[in-house]
């Protein structure tokens, strides 16, 4: 029975936690965190003990009662604790993007190599069920072969939306910390993962990145990119204060439409729901079907991510996703990075 250890006690360790605590092959036996509150928040709910709890994410990685680790710490302390964990003997869960740079990814995954231990780079999306769902359909050939990939990303506001700290939203727009912007490049990592996921990598990446004085927020924007194959690809991303959403998490919702050769399917949700509409629409041979008999609740995917870490450390298996292909979904938003900044076509 894998023994965790999380290290990161903050607003999205809620959900990362319920895989281990509903895992029948799992415990959660200490945590990290530098803030006390969330040390005695999570401690309690969690059921980890007050000898469990640690400030210092080095005196969690000294038990001898830890078998592997959930990283879910700001961007720019990645790669610096996974190698920690990793020189331990540890295996390591980490919270994407993985690293600022290619560089840290690389230098992750080969120490994870050196040490032989499993590294994941935690990406829930290609686990949520319409994602799944959508793939499945693909790989069935419901719409022939794929031609393109649309992602919109809809940020709003939400009466039932998570309280998130005012720190916790700092360092997402403090350059020297998030490595991007908190739209295009860390939440847009589910969607250059989704793309990834159905299309693998692009050759080719343009960008136009927003950038608002109000919020802080890089929207609106515009990705595009193009496959060796042919294939093409784009992901919008919109700022709409006055839009109100249903959602429990993130005040944000996503939509997916995939065009195939004699077909298209729409994936309706992501973070929240927009849509009265089935989560997974398939229209072919002239006729539209929807699929609303799976779960829609964006905390499965993380359920169902986290348990498929759980099993590959049980199985051998290896974990989705691996660490190069972390590295693969980095170089992805890396680029679109750096043809927002240049004005140029980025090349992968």
């Amino acid at each position: 029975m894998p023994r965790i250890g999380i290290i990161g006690c903050g607003r999205i360790s809620d959900l990362h936690a319920r895989a281990y605590l509903e895992h029948p092959d799992a415990t959660v036996v200490a945590i990290a965190d530098p803030d006390r509150g969330n040390l005695a928040e999570r401690g309690e709910a969690w059921g980890v003990p007050a000898s469990g709890r640690h400030e210092d994410y080095r005196d969690l990685l000294a038990r001898s009662d830890v078998d592997a680790v959930e990283i879910l710490v700001p961007h720019h302390l990645h790669a610096p604790i996974a190698l920690d964990a990793m020189d331990s003997g540890r295996h390591v869960s980490l919270q994407k993007p993985m690293a600022l740079s290619l560089a840290e990814a690389e230098a992750m995954v080969g120490r994870a190599r050196e040490r032989g231990v499993t590294f994941k780079v935690f990406e829930n999306f290609v686990f949520y069920p319409p994602v799944v769902r959508a793939k499945e359909l693909v790989d069935n050939g419901e719409i022939g072969d794929v031609l393109s990939i649309r992602i919109k990303s809809n940020p709003g506001w939400s009466p039932t939306s998570w309280d998130v700290p005012a720190a916790a939203q700092a360092w997402r727009v403090d350059p020297e910390k998030c490595g991007g912007g908190p739209l295009v490049f860390d939440d847009g990592h589910h969607k250059f993962a989704i793309a990834w996921h159905f299309l693998g990598l692009p050759e080719r990446v343009h960008a136009f990145v927003g950038s608002d004085p109000r919020t802080g927020l890089d929207a609106p924007s515009m990705v595009s990119w193009q496959h060796g194959g042919g294939q093409v690809g784009a992901l919008e991303v919109v700022h709409s204060p006055d839009l109100q959403l249903d959602t429990v998490h993130y005040p944000q919702d996503d939509r997916v439409e995939i065009t195939g050769t004699r077909g298209v399917i729409w994936v309706t949700r992501g973070h929240g729901r927009m849509l009265d509409a089935p989560a997974v629409v398939l229209y072919r041979d002239g006729r539209t079907q929807g699929f609303s008999d799976m779960p829609t609740g964006w905390e499965t995917s993380f359920v169902d991510s986290g348990r498929q870490f759980v099993d590959s450390l049980t199985t051998g298996a290896a974990p989705s996703l691996t660490g190069e292909e972390g590295a693969e979904v980095l170089a992805f938003a890396l680029a679109a990075q750096e043809a927002a900044r240049s004005g140029a076509p980025a090349t992968l």
